[in-house]
């Protein structure tokens, strides 16, 4: 760690991972106290995604402290393709990035920061990806003195968190009356949802990635999800954070067998559903599996009093049918006054690659589905 104090305010830059693991306790208390947090930027979330997909000597944490506490952290890593970058940790596997704030103490913190960030991208551009509009970088992106530029990144649809019957309420017509015969389906059949507990969690993601694989057979699963690796981390972060209520895993079961899982994730204001699996037996017998398992998280976003309830990435046509608000994700490009070249070269990159995406969608309609299979993960209804 390097430090640079500013009365009693100190930044210090951590790149050991075994520091990073040693944070855990004084990072799941900011993470409480910052608003804005996703369950993404968990200490569970990011120390066990390092162990999966981490790269030793790339770890770049900074850490804002003001007489010992911790009172701000930006979680990002060094990559050296295309370029020199800074860029978040949790990767694609993680829907949204943020810096982490103490509400009492953002203005500080944000400062700090700054200070921190300028002395950490020397060489490299800063590259923050999936920034939600009214996320805590925002603050950083708005105080950087040297070059920046904001992009368009994800779409997500964004619902209120109440239970399933306030969101049918909101719907009117054909539409809402098609939406309660489908739950009555549910009803009829007899489907159970069980919330797993923590020690039960491990075989729990096993089966929910086996009927997740049997739900997507022959129709372009994303291939990540198949991997040991993303097991693993599902496993190990999981199992944390439903202990601390950042996140459930809930079984549905018909006649004493697990015919769907679902697991969903929460913190501060937002709660969505993340990936799920399904026996594709189930919409044999007619049974809306995007609208059974929302009513469980919307359910679980209510009782735990958030604000959110977030459809995460993709902009799939089912989410309609719920009439929720679009949110566009933004990505944030900062660097030093001295490499705005650089910038405006990592600017003109990713407006080829989404060039690029557009012309393909374009001539091949069927290419749009799967881009959003393989670029993002399946959630609620994909």
């Amino acid at each position: 760690m390097t430090a640079d104090r500013a009365g009693s305010l100190t930044v210090t830059l951590c790149r050991d991972f075994g520091e990073f693991g040693a944070l855990a306790g004084e990072w799941d208390a900011l993470h409480r106290r910052c608003a804005t947090a996703t369950p993404f930027q968990s200490h569970a979330w990011l120390h066990s995604w390092w162990i999966s997909y981490g790269q030793e000597g790339r770890l770049r944490v900074l850490l804002v402290r003001r007489s010992g506490r911790l009172i701000g952290a930006a979680p990002l890593m060094l990559v050296h393709r295309p370029m020199p970058l800074l860029v978040p940790m949790g990767g694609a596997i993680s829907d949204f990035f943020d810096i982490l704030l103490d509400e009492e103490e953002a203005g500080y913190a944000v400062g700090a920061l700054q200070r921190g960030l300028d002395r950490a991208a020397r060489h490299c551009v800063v590259d923050l990806r999936e920034v939600r509009p009214d996320a805590s970088a925002q603050l950083l992106f708005g105080r950087w003195p040297g070059a920046r530029s904001r992009l368009t990144d994800s779409t997500c649809m964004e619902l209120p968190a109440k239970p399933l019957d306030g969101l049918v309420a909101r719907l009117t017509g054909s539409r809402g009356q098609r939406l309660r015969a489908k739950l009555r389906r549910v009803e009829a059949l007899g489907v159970e949802a069980r919330k797993i507990p923590q020690d039960r969690v491990p075989a729990a993601i096993g089966t929910l990635l086996r009927l997740h694989e049997l739900q997507w057979r022959d129709r372009g699963v994303n291939p990540e999800h198949l991997r040991a690796r993303f097991s693993d981390h599902l496993v190990r972060s999981v199992s944390r954070m439903v202990g601390d209520g950042t996140a459930a895993v809930t079984e549905f079961r018909l006649g004493g067998e697990v015919v769907a899982a679902n697991l969903s994730l929460q913190s501060g204001q937002l709660a969505g559903g993340y990936l799920y699996g399904a026996d594709p037996g189930l919409r044999e017998r007619k049974v809306d599996v995007s609208t059974m398992l929302l009513r469980e998280v919307a359910q679980q976003a209510s009782d735990t009093g958030r604000e959110v309830l977030s459809l995460l990435r993709g902009a799939e046509q089912y989410k309609n049918h719920w009439q929720p608000v679009t949110v566009v994700n933004q990505r944030l490009l900062l660097a030093r006054p001295g490499l705005e070249p650089l910038l405006r070269l990592r600017e003109s990159q990713v407006a080829v690659r989404e060039r690029a995406v557009e012309t393909v969608k374009a001539r091949f309609p069927a290419a749009r589905d799967w881009h959003e299979r393989l670029t993002t993960l399946p959630v609620i209804g994909r």
